[in-house]
């Protein structure tokens, strides 16, 4: 389980370290001039702490996958995360609409890995904080 937590931990930091490349890829600097400068800056810092988020995230499961297993404290950090990433991916089909990727072989394809890796970081951190050593 602790090579799971361990490979979990670095996925999450590769996905926190690709929200560097979204304002070039998602084309910011165009489409978020036509909102207010409230809403503008609120998809800049949001964004900003949910890289830091996942950033955290991950090092926690590289560097105290141990405690995490096996205290108490890390079993509720890892039902924490659990819900955490179930919430994430409910919203995977609920809060984006199938326009965005169904019938492109890109964004279909994103859609599937994301889908299974929000899978995966669900039953990961579910089976650790129910499971007792």
């Amino acid at each position: 389980m602790e090579l799971n937590l361990k490979i979990a931990g670095a996925l999450l930091m590769m996905l926190s370290a690709v929200h560097i490349i979204f304002p070039r890829y998602f084309n910011w600097k165009a489409e978020l001039s036509l909102l207010s400068l409230i809403n503008r800056q609120m998809m800049v810092v949001h964004t900003f702490f949910i890289a830091l988020i996942l950033l955290l995230m991950g090092l926690l499961c590289t560097t105290s996958a141990a405690e995490l297993i096996e205290t108490p404290l890390g079993k509720k950090l890892c039902m924490g995360f659990a819900v955490f990433w179930l919430c994430r991916l409910i919203t995977q089909f609920y809060g984006y609409s199938s326009k965005l990727w169904r019938g492109k072989k890109f964004e279909t394809a994103v859609h599937i890995v994301f889908t299974i890796g929000w899978a995966y970081f669900s039953a990961l951190f579910i089976f650790i904080s129910v499971n007792s050593n």
